[in-house]
C-alpha cells in the first residue's frame, strides 16, 4: 500500500477551460485497461516542457522536443497523446518513425498538423510501439474528450503505480482566480532530471510563452527534481505545463510581477504535491522520508548532501527495517561530492531527536528514541552542516523486499 496516499476525490479535480481529455482501451500491452490518452487544447494555448537528461532518451522525447522547438511561430501545440505499456525507447529510427506516425494519426482526426502534436510513452523499454493498436484506439479517445476527465487521464497513464495521481488548486492571481490541475504517473525508476514519470499540468491563466517556459523549469526544480525512489533516471520523463489563456484577465508578461509569482508558485505547489504522491507510491515503499539539509554554503551543496543520503541503499533499507543504524547516514554524507566538507561540524536529527552533534554520537542519544522515530510512516532526517545559511530539501522512501519483486516481475 502507498504511504498515506489515497486516490484523488473526483469532485476535487477542476476542469481547466481550454483542455479536454479522452482515454480509451487500446490493448497496447495488457487487456481491459485504459492505456491511451489524448489531451486536446484549444487554439492559442501556450505549452512548455522539460524532459529527461538520460542520453538514451526515448523516441517520443526526441519527437516532442523537435515539435516544441521547430513549431511554426503562427501555430501552437493542439494536443498531447500518451500511451502506456511500451516506452518506445531503445527502438532506434523505427521508434522515431512510430512516434511521428502516432502524431500524424491524431492530427488527421483533430484537423491540425502533425507538428502540433506532442507524443509521450511509458512502459517496457526496447519493444516496438504497436502503432496499429494506437491508431485504432485514437478515435475512441477523441470520442471520449471531456473537460472533467482528469481522473480517467491519471488512470490511463499508470504503469506500476497503485494509485492515480491528480491534484487541483484555485490560485488567486491579481484580481482573478485561476485553476491549476495536473496529473502524473510514476512509482519506480525515480530520480531527478527527471524520473520515470510523466507530469501534465494545465491552467486557464493567460501567460506569455516565455514565462510558461520559465515556470515549467522553476516548478520541476522544486518538485519532480527533488524526489528519488531508487536513483535510476528513466528514458521517457517529461513534465508539461499548459496555459490555455481561457481566463478573462490581463496577460501575465512580467517575470517580476506579483501576478507571475503567485501563478508560478501555484503551479509549483501542484507539481510538488504530485511529486510527493510519486514518492508515497514508490514501488514497495512503506515510509515517506524528508531529507532536509541546512547550514550549507549554497543550495547546490545542500542538495548534493541530501541526495547522497536519499540515494543510499543502506540508508533506505535501514529505514525499511526501522533499524537505527544511523552511522549509515553519516557515511552517506561523507561521500557526497562537496569540497572541504568539515564533518566535525555536522549535527544529525531524526525528527526532533538529536542523534549526532559535531560529527559524533550525542551523549544524550538513546537508540530507543531513534527506533521510535524510524517506526513511523513519515520521518524527517535533518542535517545541519554549520558552514553557511543555505538549505534544501529532497524526498525519498525506504527500500523494501517488494521493490525487488515488483521490478523482477515487471515484464511478466
Amino acid at each position: 500500500m502507498p504511504v498515506n496516499l489515497s486516490p484523488p476525490d473526483p469532485g476535487s479535480l477542476l476542469p481547466v477551460p481550454g483542455v479536454a481529455l479522452g482515454a480509451a482501451e487500446a490493448g497496447i500491452r495488457k487487456p481491459d485497461r485504459r492505456d491511451l490518452l489524448v489531451v486536446r487544447l484549444d487554439e492559442g494555448a501556450r505549452v512548455a516542457a522539460v524532459f529527461t537528461k538520460n542520453r538514451f532518451c526515448a523516441a517520443p522525447v526526441v519527437v516532442a522536443r523537435q515539435h516544441l522547438t521547430m513549431l511554426d511561430p503562427d501555430a501552437a501545440i493542439r494536443a498531447l497523446v500518451v500511451n502506456t505499456g511500451y516506452a518506445n525507447a531503445g527502438t532506434g529510427k523505427a521508434g522515431v518513425a512510430a512516434a511521428r506516425q502516432t502524431c500524424a494519426e491524431l492530427a488527421r482526426l483533430l484537423g491540425c498538423a502533425a507538428g502540433q502534436i506532442l507524443p509521450f510513452s511509458t512502459g517496457v523499454i526496447m519493444e516496438p510501439l504497436p502503432v496499429d493498436r494506437i491508431a485504432a484506439g485514437l478515435p475512441r479517445c477523441v470520442a471520449d474528450l471531456r473537460g472533467d476527465n482528469w481522473l480517467a487521464a491519471a488512470r490511463a497513464i499508470m504503469t506500476t503505480d497503485t494509485v492515480p495521481k491528480a491534484v487541483s488548486r484555485r490560485v488567486t492571481v491579481g484580481e482573478s482566480e485561476v485553476i491549476v490541475t495536473g496529473v502524473a504517473k510514476g512509482a519506480g525508476m525515480i530520480h531527478p532530471n527527471m524520473a520515470t514519470m510523466l507530469g501534465f499540468v494545465a491552467t486557464d491563466a493567460r501567460v506569455a510563452l516565455p514565462l510558461v517556459r520559465k515556470a515549467v523549469t522553476h516548478a520541476a526544480d522544486r518538485s519532480f527534481n527533488c524526489v528519488t525512489v531508487d536513483g535510476d533516471t528513466s528514458t521517457n520523463d517529461a513534465f508539461v505545463l499548459i496555459a490555455t489563456g481561457a481566463r478573462k484577465m490581463p496577460e501575465i508578461d512580467g517575470e517580476r510581477s506579483p501576478e507571475y509569482v503567485a501563478w508560478r508558485d501555484g503551479v509549483t505547489a501542484v507539481a510538488r504535491e504530485l511529486a510527493h504522491a510519486i514518492v508515497r507510491d514508490g514501488e514497495g515503499a512503506t515510509k515517506f522520508i524528508t531529507v532536509r539539509v541546512e547550514g550549507g554554503r549554497g543550495a547546490d551543496e545542500c542538495r548534493k548532501v541530501a541526495f547522497a543520503v536519499a540515494h543510499s541503499p543502506l540508508v533506505k533499507t535501514a529505514f525499511f527495517a526501522s533499524d537505527p543504524n544511523l552511522g549509515r547516514i553519516l557515511a552517506a554524507v561523507g561521500h557526497a561530492d562537496v569540497a572541504d566538507l568539515n564533518v566535525d561540524l555536522i549535527d544529525l536529527y531524526l525528527d526532533d531527536v538529536l542523534v549526532a552533534a559535531k560529527g559524533a554520537l550525542h551523549p544524550g542519544y538513546r537508540e530507543a528514541d531513534g527506533q521510535r522515530v524510524m517506526k513511523a510512516s513519515e520521518v524527517t532526517v535533518r542535517l545541519v552542516l554549520n558552514r553557511g545559511t543555505a538549505s534544501d530539501t529532497v524526498w525519498t522512501c525506504d527500500l523494501s523486499h517488494d521493490y525487488v519483486s515488483i521490478n523482477a516481475d515487471y515484464r511478466s
